[in-house]
């Protein structure tokens, strides 16, 4: 998916039928009666070659009060400043009326690119919208019909260049992750150095009022992010380029997770997403907990997203200038990390004070030194060395009396490292032995915190009489093979050659005997 386009427009213009005809399925109600969408729809549409995320919105009101389509009107403008691309529809047959300007005019101040379109413009009965749509001041409209697919090459025109030049950005912002390590490749000193180009990306994230943007405000050395008191200020996911302690990074501030049974604010819902989306743009995680009620069970999924998302983890305690007995504290959390979080066994753990900015060096060093070992690169022979020690102190189990063997093991990725080990009967290994080795690469290679990817392959769809069957040989074929063995043996005894299906009996002479004595 390439970029994100927003449908928006006054009630009852087509929006609906144009995000079913993208997505081509009948996924949004459609009636005559205005107002039926009131919520936020994404979909996957194509396009030609293109493929991107369509965004089906409530219509636009004139209300700004608390009221329901006051709320509508709030989340469709919450999903064009999130959008990439802003599609406007208007009536053709109805004409460009009041509201159509109103909206056009925010519109115009809330996304760069806007792309007016005039629906429902079959035939002649909506040339005369389809002229008025150049007043908006949004450039030349569109004419479509969403109902019967006409117009839709001249969108695919429109959106083709812009599409080019958010795949171009996307590409830029993407971290490289599953690198695949080259064959005959044994340099384990390559680390990518980040640069102002290229800088390291850093993803915090955590619960509401953790501290997410004071911490991201302090490192930057001023107030460029709104904090406060109140839980839930952040919506967007926001990023920021900066030379923290004279490394390249860039740094996304996301909204706070809560429990998904407590999101019932459909904007909190956007925002979530929003933040889920910046831990794939990440290259390191930072998990920003807050040290008075540390290791919630929301805590812990987070940790676990980040970690099934292979990403490099760091977790932070904030408001440690807080805390009266630190070394107590730092003990309790140090012992809740090891039991609650074993996946992410070793991985570092800080105390920061957003407040104060103390910890902040440990805090660069923390990411620093993740970031080195989920590039980390091990040669094969020390890998195939260090398979042999395990397997030797605790050798794999054998099911059914077939001992399972590990014969290889090769390093194939990076960021996050991952291995291959060539075995026998890998269907039959347990799970607790693969964890076994997990364990001994992050504890002897020095590689704590970092997910690990082991996979085992079988070698045995290589073995040609891995399913053949053993002939049990006849009675018959027993007494002939044994005649022919006979043969054989009396031909090396003696030299001649027995004619065939003979077996050949030396004479030897009567020994001499010995005359009686008298």
């Amino acid at each position: 998916m390439s970029f994100t386009l927003a449908i928006v427009g006054r009630p009852n213009v087509g929006k609906s039928t144009l995000f079913n005809r993208l997505v081509g399925k009948r996924l949004a109600l459609v009636d005559d009666q205005p107002g039926v969408t009131r919520d936020l729809r994404e979909g996957d549409a194509r396009l030609g070659d293109l493929r991107f995320v369509v965004i089906d919105s409530a219509g636009l009101e004139l209300a700004d009060d608390d009221s329901l389509q006051g709320r509508m009107r709030r989340l469709t403008e919450h999903a064009v400043e999130m959008a990439d691309v802003c599609l406007f529809l208007i009536d053709a047959r109805a004409g460009v009326t009041p509201a159509d300007e109103i909206f056009a005019d925010i519109l115009r101040r809330k996304n760069a690119h806007v792309i007016v379109a005039a629906n429902k413009a079959e035939g002649r009965a909506g040339d005369g919208g389809a002229i008025e749509a150049w007043g908006l001041g949004l450039g030349e409209p569109l004419r479509i019909s969403a109902e019967h697919g006409e117009g839709l090459d001249d969108l695919y025109t429109a959106l083709r260049p812009l599409a080019d030049e958010f795949a171009e950005r996307h590409a830029a912002d993407v971290p490289q992750t599953d690198v695949e390590v080259e064959e005959g490749s044994e340099d384990e000193t390559v680390v990518p150095v980040p640069t102002r180009e290229k800088p390291l990306q850093i993803a915090v994230i955590g619960r509401p009022n953790a501290g997410k943007s004071t911490l991201i405000n302090k490192i930057l050395g001023e107030d460029r992010l709104l904090t406060g008191p109140e839980a839930g200020i952040t919506r967007d996911a926001i990023s920021l380029t900066m030379d923290y302690m004279g490394t390249p990074m860039r740094f996304w501030d996301t909204a706070g997770m809560r429990k998904r049974g407590k999101v019932n604010d459909k904007l909190e819902k956007l925002s979530v997403a929003d933040g889920l989306r910046a831990v794939r743009f990440a290259e390191v995680v930072v998990v920003l907990l807050d040290v008075n009620i540390p290791f919630e069970v929301q805590d812990l999924r987070i940790a676990d997203f980040a970690e099934t998302e292979g990403r490099a983890v760091v977790v932070a305690a904030n408001k440690w200038d807080l805390e009266e007995d630190k070394p107590e504290k730092l003990k309790e959390l140090r012992d809740s990390f090891e039991r609650l979080l074993p996946q992410l066994r070793g991985a570092p753990l800080v105390t920061v004070s957003a407040k104060t900015g103390k910890g902040l060096d440990r805090l660069h060093a923390a990411i620093m030194r993740a970031y080195e070992v989920w590039n980390r690169r091990i040669s094969t022979a020390k890998l195939n060395m260090w398979l042999g020690a395990m397997t030797e102190a605790h050798p794999p189990p054998a099911p059914g009396g077939r001992r399972i063997k590990l014969r290889y093991m090769t390093q194939v990725k990076t960021r996050p490292p991952g291995f291959v080990i060539m075995a026998t009967h890998t269907d039959k290994l347990p799970e607790s032995y693969g964890r076994y080795l997990v364990n001994g690469l992050r504890n002897d290679f020095d590689m704590p915190g970092v997910p690990i990817r082991l996979t085992f392959r079988d070698q045995g769809a290589k073995n040609p009489y891995k399913d053949r069957k053993k002939s049990i040989p006849s009675r018959l074929t027993k007494h002939v093979e044994a005649r022919k063995a006979a043969e054989r043996k009396g031909e090396k005894a003696k030299g001649g050659v027995a004619p065939k299906g003979t077996v050949r009996v030396e004479k030897t002479a009567p020994k001499k005997q010995r005359p009686p004595k008298k």
